[in-house]
């Protein structure tokens, strides 16, 4: 499977981008992976909530509706919540994941993923931009996950405000017991500015147990889930966040 000139175009787009927001990730985030599976229709429902060290919970929900375009891209699109100390939000998101290489053509399958989210009930927030390169490997009953992904808020009212890009991380080990059930570790964190890191102790990782499974159902429907319970490893992560993804495919 040949790169074609638009996902250069959007690396490229991408990269150019990394000078300018402050985003971190939600608890409702997931770990993206590279493969698309052409023709595969799905609702997505994802769901979060972080209790952070001050006491307060910041909560996540969306509603997506996906589709895979071909054998290298797959698009959905979602209506998403966002709630926190009683303040709310709500946003539409644009999802892109390309698959570049064949699965198992190389030692690491590749992808890329490209994301827009625009909020609709407040004219003050600022979009957010994300692009990154997502990688996967596997060894035998074992699927290892990583990826590295660059966000930038931008177009805020606010004149005040400056942006810089800055880096997150996702990482995954999921060991393949059997389809409805499998099990293993997730790792989420952001480093601050992509080419200044914040010290340690403003970063944010987290870490823990995962759970996994897909249900087949008649007419080659089925019913994915994953779900992760993490636990804040930084001083500025969250105390704990339970994250969860459910998937009906058609």
């Amino acid at each position: 499977m040949k790169i074609n000139n638009l996902l250069v175009c959007l690396v490229f787009a991408g990269t150019a981008t990394l000078n300018i927001g402050s985003a971190l990730a939600g608890p409702a985030d997931y770990i993206y992976t590279p493969m698309v599976e052409p023709g595969e229709k799905e609702l997505d429902f994802k769901y979060g909530s972080a209790k952070q060290q001050d006491g307060s919970h910041t909560t996540v929900s969306s509603l997506g509706l996906g589709y895979g375009v071909n054998a290298s891209w797959f698009t959905e699109l979602y209506l998403k919540s966002e709630r926190e100390a009683g303040d709310g939000l709500t946003l539409a998101e644009w999802e892109n994941k390309f698959q570049l290489t064949e699965a198992g053509q190389y030692p690491i399958d590749l992808g890329l993923v490209v994301e827009i989210e625009a909020p609709l009930n407040n004219g003050h927030e600022p979009w957010e931009f994300k692009i990154g390169p997502l990688f996967q490997r596997d060894f035998g009953k074992m699927q290892v996950n990583g990826n590295l992904l660059f966000e930038r808020k931008f177009a805020s009212n606010d004149a005040d405000e400056t942006y810089v890009t800055e880096m997150s991380y996702q990482w995954q080990v999921k060991y393949r017991l059997k389809s409805e059930f499998e099990f293993g570790t997730q790792g989420f964190g952001e480093v601050g500015e992509w080419n200044h890191w914040e010290k340690a102790g403003a970063q944010n990782h987290r870490l823990g147990p995962a759970v996994f499974g897909k249900m087949a159902l008649a007419n080659k429907q089925a019913i994915k889930y994953n779900a992760a319970y993490l636990f804040g490893i930084s001083d500025a992560a969250p105390n704990n966040t339970f994250r969860m993804q459910l998937e009906y495919e058609f």
